[in-house]
């Protein structure tokens, strides 16, 4: 199957139906700024012209709500659970489309002064939470000049979800979590994999790719892997790439920076073929 590239998605035609057995999903990319009313509205933008193109499962990338001038920005933004004006957000859209959506992540409130939880919630196609996961590995980078320590801001999570859905079993994890395989194999054997990620473009342009098709292969999952990609007015820079790869490593779309949509189809009868066929989970012994 081809790689499709492409700087930027506008097509808003209805997709034809998927074939039987399938499903199509979609990858939103965008390069979020510090204030969470414009980034909503990019989201549901974007978010719009995926379930237009037939996708039934969307998933955001990580703070696509909010990419602040400052770490701090993030804790004065910080949701309850269960309220607040990006959740309303999350849920109203879903409904609205009658889509799962994956809300990458949005800072929630910590029981640590200063601090937020960087949690990932999912909704189901009415609009309720069905699903929250916390992200448990905290990014830590000292590199020439890029500086990054996320557990000065961030309180981690302690707990692996995956969340039943009608397109199979998606296990749940936030960018830094993608190089901790043990993670996706403590989360048994799921159908999708979904890594809503910022990923520097610095560590991106080295491993991005690398890591996210590792996941696929060895777990014998799709991935999605909405990102951040661009320049924030922090002058962070973050990679994009966001992407869609099969079961067998192969990078069903992607979008290399820039605001847009990735999309493509999991067909879950070729998934479990592959599974029958190379039946490495079963052979594993540790």
């Amino acid at each position: 199957m081809a790689i499709k590239s492409r700087t930027k998605n506008t097509k808003t035609d209805k997709a034809l139906a998927p074939a039987p057995g399938t499903v199509r999903v979609a990858c939103i990319q965008m390069a979020s700024g510090p204030y969470v009313s414009a980034n909503l509205s990019e989201a549901e933008r974007l978010i719009e012209i995926a379930a237009n193109q037939g996708a039934k499962l969307i998933a955001l990338p990580e703070y696509f709500a909010i990419m602040g001038l400052k770490e701090t920005d993030k804790v004065k933004v910080a949701e309850k659970e269960g309220t607040g004006p990006i959740q309303r957000f999350l849920s109203k859209i879903a409904k609205k489309h009658e889509v799962w959506i994956i809300g990458g992540s949005i800072p929630l409130a910590s029981a640590i002064e200063g601090k937020v939880r960087n949690a990932c919630l999912v909704f189901d196609d009415k609009g309720k939470q069905v699903a929250r996961y916390d992200k448990i590995h905290l990014f830590g980078l000292n590199l020439g000049n890029e500086h990054y320590r996320e557990e000065k801001t961030i309180e981690p999570g302690d707990k692996i979800v995956v969340v039943e859905t009608p397109f199979g079993k998606i296990g749940l994890s936030i960018c830094y979590d993608l190089r901790f395989p043990e993670l996706y194999r403590a989360m048994g054997e799921v159908d999708i994999i979904v890594v809503p990620s910022a990923f520097t473009e610095t560590t991106g342009k080295a491993h991005w790719e690398l890591l996210m098709r590792a996941r696929a292969i060895e777990n014998l999952s799709y991935v999605m892997g909405p990102a951040q990609g661009g320049y924030h007015a922090s002058g962070r820079e973050t990679h994009g790439n966001s992407m869609i790869i099969d079961p067998w490593g192969v990078v069903l779309d992607r979008l290399p920076r820039g605001s847009g949509v990735v999309i493509a189809s999991v067909n879950a009868g070729y998934q479990q073929s592959l599974r029958n066929s190379l039946p490495a989970l079963s052979h594993r012994t540790i």
